[in-house]
């Protein structure tokens, strides 16, 4: 790995500003990786970036992003075509009786659908959808409250796939002794300042106690209006549609296969490629054996739900080449070094804080940056005296900040597509809530540190 120092972050500098310029986030990380490539290889830029495009494409990770996100795409797509989403909207929407009611009801869905942040971005905007479009809430809001309520919760319950990464990592670099990392992770739960705020700002916003502000006003004006001229042009996509509900259908054909998704990755430790593709299976055979859908026809919804979820896991399988190239760069080492002479005692929680939040918004490496920053910063808050729990509960707010502010993050990209919104939209609207609950935690560090 070559250093770089302060020009490693080029690529991600081009990234950002284009992606706000031209608001396509392709593109813009497409540019980005590019850029990196020219400086690690400026006389062999064409055979080096058909080599990176080999190496992701073979990531075990982006493999098992690719596999979980087109089942999920699948069910989705089964559960519209034959009104099942349908059913479950009119259960909600008769209970959700005007627009704060169907906000706080996506919220607490959001928050029960806890096991992976995959997972409730797009089972949360996928069912709220049509009921919040009923009220007039923007796409940009619901995307909003969607995204609030993936990796910020899913950090703070320790039984999600993040919770059971982070223990990894910490065992494995012997932090803390086998089987003693979820009791360590459990400790630092009170300290994720972060994750806290993102996800009590929510239901203050639905209720209208905490202001409407920056890009979010001028979207939920519009919405209040009619629909935003990119909402229409989506609508215009034949994209799946809500169908008619049949007499065969009741809100049950929605819960079996959510509940079905929710409890087998559980049972199988939390795995959610597992949950999914038994979800969709035990779809398929219910509604064929009740007469829902021809047989034909469910097969048809599968590989269109896959389709479905092209344009998302494009965005994902360039984040990961840009994560590549940054990773050569030697970014995460440069930030993190650059930012070591700071760590103090009581500092130690909010400059690590802040360094892997740089380095997560900047490269949508959330996992790999904890991965990078456990071995130096916790020796590190050994050796100054702070406490291993506070820093733990710095060093995953971090990483939900990235997740949830990057522009290019796979929890945005994914939020923006269950609800149907462009991500960039979706991106720009949330930053000021974003970074409102990024100054909420800094400030409850320094709380701590006094």
């Amino acid at each position: 790995m070559q250093e770089f120092g302060v020009l490693s972050l080029i690529p991600a500098a081009v990234v950002i500003s284009l992606a706000i310029f031209t608001r396509r986030p392709i593109e813009s990380l497409v540019a980005g990786s590019v850029a990196g490539l020219l400086m690690l290889y400026p006389t062999d830029l064409v055979t080096k970036f058909s080599e990176l495009v080999q190496k992701t494409i073979l990531d075990e990770t982006i493999g098992w992003i690719i596999l979980v996100c087109g089942f999920m795409g699948s069910l989705i797509v089964l559960l519209l075509r034959s009104g099942a989403a349908l059913a479950f909207s009119i259960i909600v929407s008769s209970r959700a009786k005007n627009r704060r009611v169907a906000l706080l009801s996506t919220w607490f869905l959001g928050l029960v659908i806890f096991i992976d942040d995959y997972l409730n971005a797009l089972a949360v905007g996928t069912s709220m959808r049509k009921i919040t479009d009923k009220y007039k809430v923007s796409r940009e809001m619901l995307s909003y409250v969607v995204d609030s309520t993936a990796a910020p919760i899913c950090i703070l319950l320790p039984v999600s796939t993040w919770a059971i990464f982070f223990v990894g990592v910490l065992e494995s670099n012997s932090i803390v002794e086998k089987g003693q990392g979820m009791s360590l992770y459990i400790e630092s739960i009170p300290y994720m300042f972060y994750a806290w705020a993102a996800v009590i700002i929510v239901p203050l916003v639905a209720a209208g106690i905490f202001p409407v502000i920056g890009p979010m006003k001028k979207a939920e004006r519009r919405a209040a209006e009619g629909l935003a001229e990119y909402q229409q042009k989506i609508a215009d996509k034949a994209e799946p549609e809500l169908i008619e509900q049949s007499a065969k259908v009741n809100v049950w054909s929605f819960l079996i296969p959510m509940l079905s998704l929710l409890g087998i990755s559980w049972f199988y430790d939390i795995n959610v490629l597992i949950g999914v593709i038994c979800a969709v299976a035990i779809t398929v055979l219910m509604f064929g054996v009740q007469g829902v859908m021809k047989w034909a026809e469910l097969f048809d919804a599968v590989f269109d739900g896959i389709r479905l979820m092209v344009p998302a896991l494009a965005v994902v399988f360039t984040s990961f080449m840009l994560k590549d190239v940054s990773e050569q760069l030697g970014l995460s080492a440069f930030v993190i070094e650059s930012v070591k002479p700071l760590m103090t005692a009581s500092m130690l929680p909010i400059v690590a804080f802040i360094a892997i939040a740089l380095v997560a918004f900047s490269t949508a490496a959330f996992w790999g940056v904890l991965a990078i920053s456990v071995p130096i910063i916790l020796p590190l808050a050994i050796e100054v005296g702070t406490p291993i729990p506070v820093v733990v509960g710095a060093m995953m707010s971090a990483a939900a900040f990235g997740s949830h502010a990057c522009f290019y993050s796979d929890s945005t990209v994914l939020a923006a597509q269950a609800s149907e919104v462009g991500v960039m939209e979706h991106a720009l609207t949330q930053l000021p809530y974003v970074f409102i609950s990024a100054a909420i935690a800094i400030i409850g560090w320094l709380i701590w540190a006094i």
